[in-house]
């Protein structure tokens, strides 16, 4: 039985495909991290490879730490991926900015934000993922902050 558990673990899930691109969804963070959970099933090297690719540069932390654990449950050593620091995304400001001049002058925060998930749903979803609970304070202050004006 053990040995017939063993050489279930060394194949492939039939999915994987499947799996191998949705750890690379950009837009969405949830879909990432079942990834992960569903590929943390199949000790391989083709699992524990991406595993450790997603444990190192997932922009989301819950996404980042599932894989590293899952990586050490397999016995992996796996190297510590520190949180970004700054913004997630590159000139986050000039999007929002962007955003925020495409809407009539007195748009509300929830325009806005009904918006930026639309445009940008890759940062609306990964910022979602990263702030959790905080995410529609963090997301109005720099609704708040982030001036049209040259």
């Amino acid at each position: 039985m053990n040995q017939q558990k063993q050489e279930s673990a060394q194949q492939l899930p039939e999915n994987f495909s499947e799996l191998k691109k949705a750890v690379n969804r950009t837009a969405d963070w949830e879909e990432r991290l079942n990834a992960v959970q569903e590929l943390a099933k199949y000790k391989t090297d083709e699992t524990i490879k991406i595993l450790k690719y997603v444990a190192k540069s997932d922009l989301v932390t819950k996404v980042r730490d599932a894989a590293a654990r899952h990586l050490k449950k397999m016995g992996q050593e796996v190297e510590t991926a520190e949180t970004p620091k700054g913004d997630l995304f590159k000139d986050l400001r000039k999007i929002f900015k962007r955003i925020k001049k495409s809407l009539p002058a007195d748009h509300t925060y929830e325009d806005f934000k009904v918006k930026l998930e639309k445009m940008r749903s890759d940062i609306y979803n990964t910022y979602e993922g990263e702030k959790g609970a905080q995410f529609d304070a963090w997301l109005k202050v720099m609704w708040e902050t982030t001036t049209t004006r040259k």
